[in-house]
């Protein structure tokens, strides 16, 4: 339909765009939330890439609100000393606890964790006691994207797409079942209206190359 109109489009084109502002939309969104509550849960999981194990790190707060993923290939504790001082880079307030499963590798001794965390909560639980739901539940999403795409390729480009992803996903994401249909409409057009305050720079041709 485009090529009848006259408008030659490749079929990277999206994915151009994508990587062009899908960080700095990102970014945006994050900068604009709520300060993340005072529980972390942190969860780990698998994703193949061209046959190749990988781990997806995710942290979560409370609410359900992704703070940070990272891709990973190994699950020790110089990954999870790693994926810790990412997130806090992008979340500077510190948690009052940390949840996660019995994962050793998030077992930091106290004389080789960083400052920040050794005065933390660490609280380990069982799979199987679904404490740790919040970040069990937060890979779905991610899990729902990969049978779309038919699996993931390089690590970069999945890096740097579900960190782009999750944000914006979840800027969209009310919970619906949870709101009557006037309210929920009311707070689905307030964001719409952040989002295009986010994309200020992609609305205008000249400014956007």
């Amino acid at each position: 339909m485009l090529f009848d109109r006259g408008v030659v489009v490749s079929y990277k084109t999206i994915r151009r765009w994508c990587d062009k502002f899908g960080a700095g939309f990102a970014h945006r969104i994050k900068a604009s939330r709520r300060k993340p509550g005072a529980t972390w849960h942190l969860d780990v999981v698998f994703v193949t890439l061209r046959g190749e194990p990988w781990l997806l790190w995710r942290a979560v707060d409370q609410h359900g609100v992704e703070l940070d993923i990272l891709l990973q290939k190994r699950r020790d504790k110089t990954a999870a000393k790693r994926f810790f001082k990412r997130v806090l880079a992008a979340c500077p307030e510190v948690p009052g606890k940390i949840v996660t499963d019995q994962l050793r590798a998030t077992r930091l001794r106290k004389r080789r964790s960083p400052n920040w965390l050794i005065h933390v909560r660490h609280v380990f639980v069982k799979a199987s006691a679904r404490v740790n739901n919040r970040a069990e539940n937060s890979h779905q999403p991610t899990r729902e994207r990969e049978r779309r795409m038919r699996g993931f390729r390089l690590p970069e480009r999945t890096q740097a797409f579900l960190s782009n992803f999750g944000p914006i996903r979840q800027h969209f994401a009310l919970k619906r079942h949870r709101l009557p249909a006037s309210r929920y409409r009311q707070q689905l057009a307030l964001r719409f209206a952040a989002w295009h305050r986010f994309t200020v720079p992609t609305q205008n041709p000249s400014t956007a190359l």
